[in-house]
């Protein structure tokens, strides 16, 4: 029976990392184009809603916040760890966006990535293991990568057309949809916690678990790197269907160009016999001379 539940327990956890990943596109969880209209004419509470549907598709957030909490068991100490991640990550999102501060987000979600793929090593005890030495300060670490995952929230939001009135004002509801997303998924991460620490199998499936968290954050991170290629040499890498058609067409273009620069054309006269005139076609597109 206890074995039925564990298994339980690891099943949910796939499904809940297979959903965060599978519900917004792996290569950038941006604004959709749905979003972006909604924004034109969005008030306060839809501000507040977008912030909170996006803390709740940022696979790379959420994973971030399981590894940070995944060992933590005393209520004081979860609250000291996210207070810091959310005062750092609120900072950076409310002065960006106020300023207009930018950089290439899939890079920021590179970066992101990354912080992933630290709280894993760190929680399977990598430094020691590794090098020799203590983890650094967990505080300032948390805090530090806040400041990170609030400049990857800014450029979300920076792509949202805030039309008028209080840009502060819709600033401040977006961040407090995302705390309120983030309480959220907090809530079901530390339900899901809570009940593995009782059993024996627990620490066998943290090292599978922070395992799992080193090598999605290194896939997210060459995701992005690769989404990063596309944003800055377009030419060279067409990122749709339509461009890739467009391409063809326009090597088919050339092609038939250079088929007719092969076969100049003479201009014929009302008076002049078609048995005169030299290579030409009757509108299908074979050419022939009489």
């Amino acid at each position: 029976m206890a074995k039925t539940m564990i298994r339980g327990r690891i099943y949910a956890l796939i499904a809940i990392i297979v959903a965060m990943l599978s519900s917004v596109s792996v290569l950038a969880h941006g604004m959709s184009d749905a979003d972006k209209q909604r924004a034109i004419e969005a008030g306060l509470p839809d501000y507040l809603v977008l912030g909170a549907g996006h803390m709740l598709t940022g696979y790379d957030h959420l994973l971030f916040l399981f590894g940070v909490v995944f060992f933590l068991s005393r209520f004081s100490d979860i609250v000291k760890f996210i207070t810091a991640f959310t005062v750092g990550h609120s900072i950076i999102l409310v002065f960006a966006t106020l300023y207009f501060v930018q950089a290439n987000y899939f890079l920021i979600d590179a970066v992101i990535a990354l912080t992933v793929c630290y709280k894993g090593f760190e929680n399977l005890g990598g430094f020691k293991r590794y090098f020799s030495v203590g983890s650094p300060n967990l505080m300032y670490m948390v805090f530090g990568f806040g400041l990170i995952h609030g400049f990857g929230l800014s450029t979300r939001l920076q792509q949202l057309p805030m039309g008028e009135g209080s840009i502060v004002m819709k600033i401040l509801a977006f961040n407090v949809g995302v705390e309120l997303g983030q309480i959220a998924a907090l809530s079901a991460m530390l339900a899901l916690l809570a009940g593995w620490r009782k059993t024996a199998s627990f620490k066998r499936f943290s090292v599978m678990a922070n395992t799992l968290l080193v090598i999605i954050g290194g896939l997210l991170f060459l995701h992005q790197l690769h989404g990063y290629q596309h944003t800055e040499f377009a030419d060279n890498f067409p990122v749709n269907n339509d461009d890739h058609a467009h391409i063809h067409e326009d090597m088919a273009a050339e092609a038939k160009s250079n088929i007719l620069d092969r076969y100049p054309r003479r201009i014929i006269s009302p008076q002049s016999s078609q048995h005169d005139q030299g290579p030409h076609e009757h509108g299908d597109g074979a050419y022939h001379s009489h």
